[in-house]
């Protein structure tokens, strides 16, 4: 992100741009500011936004070709086109080509690094990737907002904050929008403020399901699956969080076993302490094979349902009643 703040700082630019990674919030915050950097806020005939993997690579270098409309450059930009995931072979070889007085900006979620369009952007561009924060990165982030609305939190608090948040940036700046409105005068905020209005994440639920999986709670544990299903949270994505949270168990464990303090283990991990303390409880449920077993079921459950076997509902489910049976 250095070498981006300086382009849009000193107003060198690159001839085409990658952002791309799972974190949402950086990604529109420096698309929207490279678009403000490049070109007038008011000026929108030089710019040409395309969107979603309808873009056609043909239409793109055309537009390309086109001069800037009394401007020093033209703006295109593509998000969510797909093309650092397919070859694009034709696009590739016409970056190095390019009018100087067009930039491209692609914006996606993922990328083939592999892949010539990708290389070439490499090799003439510039390219961000913006993955999610680890907690101290959050922490300080979420400490700054509330200094600039002159509100004030004690740690366990914010703890129980992020847990509730999640490590999404964009949902965390909702839910603190929520909270200082919440608390209006006040400023501090407490924990009832927190547990009042916060809306709790998918992950968090995920967390809750494994510690009834654990406990053996099955009731439970299925219960907080139907839950989320009612909330329309995928069943594919409830299977990928699973599979996550029996793998950070598993190397957890495995760092305590090979003698590692909770400090030591959040530290090699980049988590906060106090989810390794948690997990470290968690954790304590399951034999370390058991663990490794679990994350492949993950992955085999994932299998079945792409490839027809299982239904996605079912497979979530199956595995859910297996480490939860006593």
């Amino acid at each position: 992100m250095k070498n981006l703040n300086e382009d849009i700082k000193t107003g060198k630019f690159r001839p085409v741009y990658l952002l791309y990674g799972e974190e949402a919030y950086l990604k529109t915050m420096y698309k929207n500011r490279l678009r403000n950097a490049i070109l007038a806020p008011e000026d929108t005939m030089n710019l040409t936004v395309y969107e979603g993997k309808g873009c056609n690579v043909r239409q793109l270098i055309d537009q390309a070709e086109t001069l800037p409309f009394f401007a020093e450059h033209r703006l295109i930009v593509a998000e969510g086109s797909g093309f650092f995931k397919s070859a694009s072979p034709e696009l590739a070889e016409y970056l190095p080509q390019m009018p100087p007085e067009t930039i491209l900006l692609f914006v996606e979620n993922e990328v083939d690094k592999r892949g010539k369009l990708y290389k070439a952007v490499k090799n003439c561009g510039r390219i961000t990737e913006f993955a999610r924060q680890d907690n101290k990165t959050l922490t300080t982030w979420v400490l700054g907002t509330l200094k600039r609305e002159k509100k004030a939190i004690q740690k366990s608090t914010l703890e129980l904050f992020l847990d509730m948040a999640g490590n999404d940036m964009e949902n965390i700046a909702n839910e603190l929008e929520k909270l200082v409105s919440y608390i209006g005068g006040r400023n501090v905020i407490e924990r009832q403020d927190v547990e009042a209005i916060c809306t709790v994440t998918a992950e968090s639920k995920v967390f809750d399901m494994i510690n009834a999986v654990a406990e053996k709670r099955q009731k439970q544990a299925l219960d907080l699956y139907y839950d989320l299903l009612s909330q329309k949270e995928p069943a594919m994505r409830i299977l990928f969080l699973i599979a996550r949270q029996f793998n950070q168990l598993y190397q957890i464990k495995e760092l305590r076993m090979q003698g590692f303090d909770a400090g030591t283990i959040a530290q090699r991990m980049k988590i906060q302490p106090f989810i390794v303390k948690k997990s470290l409880t968690q954790a304590g449920h399951f034999e370390l094979d058991t663990l490794r077993q679990a994350v492949e079921d993950c992955v085999d459950a994932e299998t079945s349902v792409k490839t027809g076997r299982l239904g996605d509902s079912m497979a979530v489910e199956l595995i859910i009643v297996k480490y939860s049976s006593k």
